[in-house]
């Protein structure tokens, strides 16, 4: 090879290197080129769906792109959720994960955990509510741990399946009391409403639900909400407290929705993201849409929910393993 073709070799490569530092900000400015799959784990017509929906129509807004919201449901999240993961990390493939990324993996059903995607916004939570028969004798949450910690497996709860999150939520909520989970036994049903339904006609004692799952016997006065499992009261439900300050415990979870990623998106596509994200966030369409629903709205960036996520993951560990759920790490 003479000097004169090294050389020219050599400045080619130079000038690569440059193009590619020079390509990113230009590739998240054109980005996207292309229609974008939004991935959902769960049915249509749900709450993950509608909130989907909702996103991807305002992110079409924002990208001058559609917005293909796809159904992938099946083994309990899993499906769904693992498009998203063994997606092309272009930016293409995006979707909604749920609060079930940080439970299926300990009950064995998968392999994927929080860490397993680009995590790109948190947009919404909605913990549970502590709700009794409005004809009981619990006037307020103190009452009723009170009966529990002097009764314990008298009362029984329910609001969803076996190992769901509010099942766990009752367990973390008695964990934190200093309570085994079978002070207070679980009884599976096929969500919130039917739940609510047995607790009206005295069936089961508490239902652990979202207060917006709860809102119609609440309105009819045949249940009431005691406290949240939240940092501060929702604005919906203001006079509803948290647990903290019903009874001094601080201990908070709820059932979430995010957008993510699959693993190693690149970083000026996920901030762009992010970006968009945020506006979408913070818009009176989204806002004026998910609280005509009762959902709540929370905001993290992609930091901040990995974050988020990865204290939910060790702490549905805490709650899975304290109900005997746990079948993996």
């Amino acid at each position: 090879m003479t000097d004169f073709t090294r050389r020219h070799l050599m400045a080619g490569a130079a000038g690569l290197g440059l193009a590619s530092q020079l390509s990113a900000p230009a590739i998240a400015q054109s980005f996207p080129a292309r229609p974008i799959t939004l991935v959902v784990p769960w049915g249509a017509g749900g709450g993950t769906d509608a909130t989907a929906r909702i996103v991807g129509s305002l992110m079409e807004k924002e990208f001058g792109q559609p917005v293909n919201v796809v159904n992938r449901t099946g083994g309990s999240g899993v499906v769904g959720h693992s498009a998203i993961a063994t997606g092309a990390p272009d930016g293409y493939t995006i979707g909604m994960i749920t609060v079930e990324i940080s439970m299926m993996h300990w009950q064995g059903l998968t392999q994927l955990k929080p860490d397993s995607y680009t995590p790109l916004a948190l947009m919404n939570e909605d913990p549970p509510g502590v709700q009794v028969s409005a004809s009981g004798p619990y006037k307020d949450l103190k009452t009723l741990a009170d009966f529990i910690k002097a009764n314990p497996g008298k009362l029984k709860a329910s609001g969803t399946g076996q190992g769901g999150i509010w099942h766990l939520a009752l367990v973390g909520w008695l964990g934190a009391m200093g309570l085994p989970a079978n002070a207070v036994p679980w009884v599976p049903s096929n969500g919130a409403a039917p739940a609510m339904q047995d607790l009206a006609a005295g069936g089961i004692d508490i239902v652990t639900c979202s207060v917006p799952e709860a809102k119609a016997m609440l309105d009819a006065g045949r249940a009431k909400s005691l406290a949240i499992m939240a940092a501060a009261r929702n604005p919906q439900f203001a006079d509803v407290p948290t647990l903290k300050e019903a009874i001094g415990v601080d201990y908070t979870v709820g059932a979430w929705r995010g957008i993510a990623a699959p693993k190693n998106l690149p970083a000026p596509i996920a901030e762009r993201y992010t970006s968009v994200l945020k506006k979408i966030n913070e818009s009176k369409e989204f806002r004026d849409f998910m609280s005509a629903r009762g959902f709540g709205v929370k905001w993290a960036d992609g930091a901040g929910f990995a974050k988020f996520m990865d204290e939910g993951n060790t702490a549905m560990g805490v709650a899975m393993k304290a109900a005997g759920l746990a079948r993996q790490a």
